[in-house]
């Protein structure tokens, strides 16, 4: 048995999709930063066999291979959190708001994307906070400076703020963001 409630929403969630500047840009966008996490994602898998294989085949383990693996995890997370942003496959409380009335949960969405923008803000700006003080520092073993580690904060928090502009420039026109991978 359907609920009366969730299948209004439905109903009224699948409203025109957003045809925008923004929206086609960052569709774009989401695409390719899933591509790159899922490459990255790919590179550190082959990197960790590598590692094991040097340790356990070659007796002999490469000293790179972990701290290239930890930074390449921020990059595939982060940038993958950010397109989750986008595509809506955050943690959300859907179930929650699909009880409200319509003009209550529009404004509970907008509040939430706000909300959530400014989380991003707050991450580009602490993200270029910590890289300017570690600025100058070497990860050791691969020679890059310690920022590499920070720009994919910044990266993913700038955008966190766009695909939430997007999403609320949405709901304002009383449209509906198309996730990138349909």
């Amino acid at each position: 048995m359907t609920d009366p409630h969730v299948a209004s929403h439905e109903q009224e969630v699948e409203g025109r999709p957003s045809t925008g500047l923004l929206s086609r840009i960052n569709a774009v966008v989401a695409r390719l930063g899933m591509y790159l996490s899922v490459t990255g994602l790919l590179v550190i898998v082959t990197i960790v066999f590598y590692q094991v294989f040097g340790r356990y085949v070659l007796n002999s383990s490469p000293t790179w291979t972990e701290n290239l693996a930890l930074v390449l995890i921020l990059y595939v997370t982060l940038i993958g959190a950010a397109v989750g942003v986008r595509d809506a496959g955050h943690i959300g409380m859907d179930s929650l708001l699909v009880m409200l009335p319509d003009h209550i949960r529009e404004k509970v969405e907008l509040v939430i994307h706000v909300l959530v923008a400014i989380f991003g803000v707050a991450m580009v700006y602490n993200g270029w906070i910590l890289g300017a003080s570690v600025g100058t520092v070497k990860i050791p073993n691969l020679g890059l400076p310690e920022v590499v580690r920070y720009v994919p904060l910044i990266a993913s928090g700038v955008l966190i703020v766009s695909f939430s502009i997007e999403h609320i420039i949405a709901l304002l026109r009383g449209e509906e963001v198309v996730p990138s991978w349909n």
